[in-house]
Parts: C-alpha cells; structure tokens; sequence
C-alpha cells in the first residue's frame, strides 16, 4: 500500500493520479490530496474541482 511521503497517510488513485499530474508524471513518491493543497496553497476542494476537469477531459490518470 502506497502511503503519502510527508504524513504517511494511505493513498487512494486520486492521490497518485495527482502527484504524478501536479508534480511528475513519472514520479515515484507521492503526496496525498491535502499535502499536496498545502505545497500548492489551495484548498481540498479546489484540488478535488480539479481532479474532477481532468476526468472530463479524459486524463488517463484519473480513470
């Protein structure tokens, strides 16, 4: 089980999917959906809103 590199909380797909769109595709640590809102500044929400567009645009990463 992958867990998020900074508070070592479990990840979900979206999670990774997220990293890996945010950060790097080929990355191989990751950062789970309220790590990441605070190293970019955002809220959950805002980054959920986000993953939610990239669905609709047909991202691979969030299947």
């Amino acid at each position: 089980m992958l867990t998020c590199e900074r508070c070592g909380r479990p990840l979900g797909r979206d999670d990774v999917g997220l990293t890996r769109k945010l950060i790097n595709r080929g990355a191989t640590k990751y950062l789970c959906i309220d790590c990441l809102a605070q190293m970019f500044e955002v809220t959950r929400q805002d980054l959920e809103k986000k993953i939610e567009e990239f669905r609709q645009m047909g991202c691979t990463l969030f299947l």
